[in-house]
C-alpha cells in the first residue's frame, strides 16, 4: 500500500506492507483521513505515536470501507462505511482498526466529512460531557473556537442546550463560528464575558488565570490543548473560593477500553444529530 511517511522531518509518499487484521480487528480501505495538530507535532518529532501504532505514518482519524475482517470481528461486514480514531497510520491506503474503536459513517456525510469527524467530535464530547459534565442551560466558554475540536465543541454545546461563547483570534473567522452556535469574541479580555460554568481550554497556559477569574462558582476548566504554552501559575485560594475544578486530558494514548467507551457514547449520543442535520463537519481544505 501507499502511505504518507515521516522521513527526517519530511513527508514522503512511500510503499509499506499491507496490514492484516488480527482478532477483533477490521481492515479499512481509507477514503479520507483527517489532518490534525498532533500530526504536525509528530512530523517535528514532538508527539510520537503510542506503542503499537505506526511510528512513521501519521493520521489519527479515518473513514473508509471495510476491506476485510479479522477472527472474531462481528460488528461490521465487508463493504460497510466506517470511521474511527487510531493511534496513528490513518494517512495510508489501508489501516487496521479494532472494531470497538470504529463506528458507522452517517448516511448523509461524504468521505472528507467522515474522515474529519472522529478525532474532533470524540475529543470534544469526552471533555465536555464525560469530564466537565456540561448541563443544559450552563454557560460554556470554548477557547480556540475556530479549530477542529473548537468547532465540534461549539456545536455540541449548542445542541445540549448550553449558552456558548468562543474566543476566535482571527476576526474573519468569527462569523462562521457564530453560525455554528456561539457568540464569537476576541481572546483579549474574555474574562469580562463571564461567568462561565465550563471552560474548554484548547490554547494553553496564558489563559489559565483569566479562566479562573471568569469561572462561576462550582465551575470546571477542562484543559485539552497547550499550543500556546504548558506552564502557568495558579492561585489555589481563588480556585478554592470558586469551588472550582481543573483537569486535563489527552485521547491518543488511552487504552482501547477507554477509547471504545468514548466512541460508543459518540455513536449513541452524537451521530443521530448528524442524521437530523443538527451538526456539521466544517472542512477547511482537502488534499
Amino acid at each position: 500500500m501507499r502511505a504518507v511517511t515521516i522521513q527526517d522531518g519530511r513527508l514522503v509518499v512511500d510503499e509499506r506492507p499491507d496490514p492484516e487484521p488480527g482478532a477483533g480487528e477490521i481492515l479499512v480501505r481509507v477514503r479520507a483521513a483527517g489532518l490534525n495538530g498532533a500530526d504536525m507535532l509528530q512530523r517535528r518529532g514532538a508527539y510520537p505515536a503510542p506503542p503499537g501504532s505506526p511510528q512513521d505514518v501519521p493520521g489519527l482519524e479515518l473513514a473508509g470501507e471495510v476491506a476485510a475482517v479479522g477472527p472474531g470481528a462481528a460488528r461490521f461486514g465487508e463493504g460497510e462505511r466506517v470511521m474511527a480514531i487510531v493511534g496513528g497510520g490513518a494517512q495510508a491506503e489501508l489501516a487496521v482498526v479494532h472494531e470497538r474503536a470504529a463506528m458507522p459513517v452517517p448516511a448523509d456525510l461524504d468521505w472528507p466529512e467522515g474522515g474529519g469527524l472522529p478525532e474532533v467530535f470524540i475529543t470534544a464530547h469526552d471533555a465536555l460531557f464525560s469530564q466537565a459534565e456540561l448541563r443544559p442551560g450552563e454557560r460554556l466558554l470554548v477557547h480556540g473556537g475556530a479549530g477542529g475540536v473548537g468547532t465540534a465543541a461549539v456545536q455540541l454545546g449548542r445542541a445540549a442546550g448550553a449558552r456558548v461563547t468562543a474566543t476566535v483570534r482571527r476576526e474573519e473567522l468569527r462569523p462562521e463560528v457564530e453560525r455554528l452556535g456561539a457568540v464569537a469574541i476576541a481572546p483579549e479580555g474574555f474574562e469580562r464575558h463571564g461567568p462561565f460554568d465550563v471552560v474548554l481550554e484548547l490554547v494553553g497556559a496564558p489563559n489559565l488565570a483569566g479562566n479562573l477569574a471568569a469561572l462561576a462558582p462550582g465551575g470546571r476548566i477542562a484543559v485539552i490543548g497547550v499550543g500556546a504554552g504548558a506552564q502557568a501559575e495558579l492561585n489555589l485560594l481563588a480556585l478554592m473560593g470558586k469551588r472550582g475544578r481543573i483537569h486535563g486530558s489527552t485521547l491518543r494514548a488511552r487504552p482501547l477500553e477507554e477509547k471504545a467507551i468514548a466512541t460508543r457514547l459518540v455513536e449513541h449520543e452524537v451521530l443521530p444529530l448528524f442524521d437530523a442535520g443538527a451538526l456539521t463537519v466544517p472542512i477547511a481544505a482537502t488534499y
